[in-house]
């Protein structure tokens, strides 16, 4: 029987009066009969689904966007540059997916995108083709085909971001939509678009031209290798439910397992089921950039996350996981989303809290910039084992402190043999955080201590002590100590 993790309703209320306001819900879970709230069961990862089939996305997808350090910007070379160096270095790992973002359809790409001067690039059925100017190897309609060849001979999975909708062009020609009698005008809702991005128009899920233009979209990418689609302007301002739907279904005809992503965030918690149903991962918040909090709605801080990552407590399982954001590690640059080129901004002790709390949460891990620049601290932070395999092997992760500053939480290793446990300061000074094994929900008396990031034992303890620089954190595994019997 898999275990049941309650946290006390005054953790939750006592964290969300320290949210001053900004959308932490108190709903992580149902509240039992003694007033104490139930975060949802996790299933162990590696699962299998009722029908004993592998489930998809079994374990939060791990992989490398283009977004971080190119924005709408990069080409061909690029990508089989990062990807190959991804398979050198970050596939050992476990490291999977290489996924190019957004308008790689624009021939007169801008790093941040959204233009209203772009120009396209369309198949005569109104559908998304690579630039040929930045992907040449696309030429003659074979689209992605090629770099996805490219991309799966190194062992590795192809992914790609699309908006939801239809393009504007398509509806302005009337394109014909592929495999069925419809046109694109029949399709789309041109009252409807995405509120910041141009390029399309929202698609009528009244309309069974909609669903056709979406099976086209999906047989295309299909034929391509694709195996992960970031979906844009569909999971928050506005939630489009039916499109959703929609193009779970479009991926399900093609017979490809094609991993369904959810942008932006956040993700209302109240759809958790219904996306569960149809996508393998949703953002739970805004762009995450490199500092540590902002006072605007995008980008968002590091900081900010906790709020987010609260409300969605105990509600990943196996196939379908709450996505916190990419990480903003390394060299962000030739031509990042947001600002100017440049090495990260966090510091190294907040880069280890952003991989601590993805981890322990646990979400998908997205590494952005240009992986080709990565020096020897970045490549040491995605390639620590023991930090992944809390990412990929745990569960019932909860929070059980949360304080204004201080910040704990627990999972447990597949294998059952012990703890982990995660701290957090977010406070802007130095912090000791101290804990008796009780408080954080522990049974035994004494535990034995390793240092999952240092990869070193620590000394057995009576207690849970630590001292934190400013937005600094640990991640230890403990296991009781047993005294041999005399």
């Amino acid at each position: 029987m898999r275990t049941r993790i309650y946290v006390s309703v005054l953790l939750i209320a006592s964290f969300l009066c320290m949210a001053h306001g900004a959308g932490v819900a108190s709903h992580a879970g149902d509240k039992d009969s003694s007033g104490s709230v139930r975060v949802a069961e996790q299933t162990p990862a590696g699962a299998k689904s009722p029908d004993a089939n592998p489930i998809l996305a079994a374990t939060p997808p791990l992989g490398w966007n283009s977004w971080d350090g190119y924005g709408t910007t990069i080409n061909e070379d690029q990508v089989k540059a990062n990807a190959t160096w991804f398979a050198e270095h970050l596939k050992p790992f476990g490291w999977e997916y290489v996924v190019i973002d957004m308008e790689w359809f624009i021939t007169n790409p801008t790093a941040e995108g959204n233009s209203k001067n772009s120009l396209y690039t369309l198949d005569p059925n109104g559908r998304y083709i690579p630039a040929g100017n930045r992907f040449p190897s696309s030429a003659g309609g074979k689209g992605f085909k090629p770099i996805g060849e490219y991309i799966h001979s190194l062992g590795l999975k192809f992914g790609i971001h699309i908006l939801r909708g239809i393009p504007k062009n398509a509806v302005a020609s009337n394109a014909p939509i592929a495999g069925s009698s419809y046109h694109a005008s029949d399709a789309a809702d041109t009252g409807e678009t995405c509120p910041w991005n141009p390029d399309n128009f929202g698609a009528d899920a009244t309309k069974p031209a909609a669903q056709a233009y979406y099976d086209s979209i999906a047989s295309l990418y299909a034929s391509w290798g694709v195996d992960l689609i970031k979906v844009d302007c569909i999971s928050s301002r506005p939630y489009r439910g039916e499109e959703i739907r929609m193009l779970s279904a479009a991926l399900a005809k093609t017979g490809r397992p094609i991993v369904l992503s959810l942008s932006p965030g956040p993700a209302p918690v109240e759809k958790a089921e219904e996306m569960r149903k149809y996508a393998q991962m949703w953002r739970i918040s805004d762009d995450i950039w490199d500092v540590w909090h902002s006072d605007v709605q995008y980008p968002q801080g590091l900081g900010d996350q906790f709020q987010n990552i609260l409300k969605w407590a105990g509600l990943s399982q196996p196939g379908h996981w709450p996505d916190a954001d990419m990480l903003p590690l390394g060299y962000l640059g030739p031509a990042p989303g947001w600002g100017q080129p440049r090495p990260s901004r966090l510091t190294h002790d907040e880069q280890r809290t952003l991989l601590t709390l993805w981890s322990i949460f646990p979400s998908p891990l997205m590494i952005g910039g240009d992986l080709t620049k990565a020096d020897a601290w970045t490549v040491s932070l995605l390639t620590n084992p023991e930090v992944l395999a809390v990412n990929q092997h745990s569960s019932e992760s909860h929070p059980v402190i949360a304080t204004s500053t201080a910040v704990v939480w627990l999972a447990e290793p597949s294998s059952h043999d012990g703890y982990y446990i995660a701290a957090f300061n977010r406070g802007e000074s130095a912090l000791d955080i101290r804990y008796s094994w009780k408080e954080v929900g522990l049974k035994d008396s004494e535990y034995v201590q390793r240092d999952l990031w240092e990869r070193k034992d620590l000394p057995s303890a009576k207690s849970f002590a630590v001292n934190l620089p400013a937005h600094a954190s640990v991640l230890y595994k403990l296991k009781p100590l047993r005294v041999p019997a005399h």
